[in-house]
């Protein structure tokens, strides 16, 4: 049988059938928050996918502090997000303010609550990127042999065949994955990348586009193809202002192309370069906003 995530939405009336009782059993994780926040948005959405991770292994209950003013006075909550772990009926962990992913799973890990898989995940990012990438994919792979049911492991592979342009692999293994992993943040980035990576094979290449652009600055099909070939050798800048030039000047260009591949690389970076990313979404806002 399947286990069931233990998610709550609790009250003052109901917290303590929710929260202590269960904390006897297992680390119940309170978040209190505000609906006005953000922030509790974006906490509160983490630790749901955490308790959909680990099914029965923690209980996640998030209390709204406005319409409970009695758990927020009992446990002095004056920020939210505020998190309290509980055990055995007692508040034993308190973090206060938003917890990126990595820090909300560390806290679970604190309690027991992990996956060997994820230590060997991050051990073959590391790997990845100081360039020992044969080590990387032999330790992602005993990973999935280990830990099958850990899609975030199968992710991981698939974004390393796309960065040493083993795009077929990539693509095989995408494709083999529930539909429901392809459709998350992290999968339609990948497919992105592999759209980029087959468009490119199909344009004429940088060199002869660089020529058509030089000789004629209002070649948009170049400027267009341009980008795409940037972005399958990682220039994001570069591709950048190839589509930003679009945009400016021809905003209505294949209905919109360059500014969906510009929200579509946001995205993307979103995941790996939050910053960058919000520079580029501001870049666009006020292009759009002018």
């Amino acid at each position: 049988m399947k286990k069931a995530a233990f998610i709550f939405e609790v009250t003052d009336k109901s917290y303590g059938k929710y929260v202590m009782l269960n904390s006897h059993k297992v680390p119940v994780v309170m978040v209190f928050v505000g609906v006005w926040s953000e922030h509790c948005y974006v906490l509160t959405e983490t630790f749901t996918t955490l308790a959909k991770e680990y099914p029965e292994d923690f209980v996640f209950a998030k209390l709204d502090i406005d319409e409970n003013p009695e758990a927020k006075d009992k446990y002095e909550v004056s920020h939210v997000p505020t998190v309290v772990v509980f055990k055995d009926g007692e508040p034993v962990r308190r973090e206060e303010g938003l917890m990126s992913y990595e820090e909300a799973r560390d806290l679970l890990k604190d309690f027991g609550i992990y996956r060997e898989s994820e230590d060997m995940r991050a051990k073959a990012r590391e790997m990845h990127m100081r360039g020992d990438t044969p080590q990387a994919i032999t330790t992602l792979t005993e990973a999935i042999q280990n830990d099958p049911d850990n899609i975030r492991v199968a992710l991981d592979m698939v974004q390393i065949f796309i960065d040493i342009g083993q795009i077929d692999e990539a693509e095989s293994l995408l494709n083999r994955l529930p539909e429901a992993d392809r459709e998350g943040d992290v999968g339609r980035s990948l497919s992105g990348q592999i759209w980029i990576f087959n468009q490119s094979s199909r344009t004429e290449g940088i060199e002869r586009l660089t020529a058509r652009i030089v000789k004629n600055s209002e070649d948009y099909d170049a400027h267009f193809d341009m980008a795409v070939c940037e972005l399958a050798r990682h220039d994001v800048d570069a591709a950048m202002v190839h589509l930003f030039y679009i945009q400016e000047r021809q905003a209505g260009y294949k209905d919109g192309a360059a500014r969906e591949m510009i929200i579509s690389v946001v995205n993307t970076l979103g995941i790996k370069n939050p910053e960058m990313a919000q520079l580029y979404r501001k870049q666009l806002s006020n292009l759009l906003n002018a």
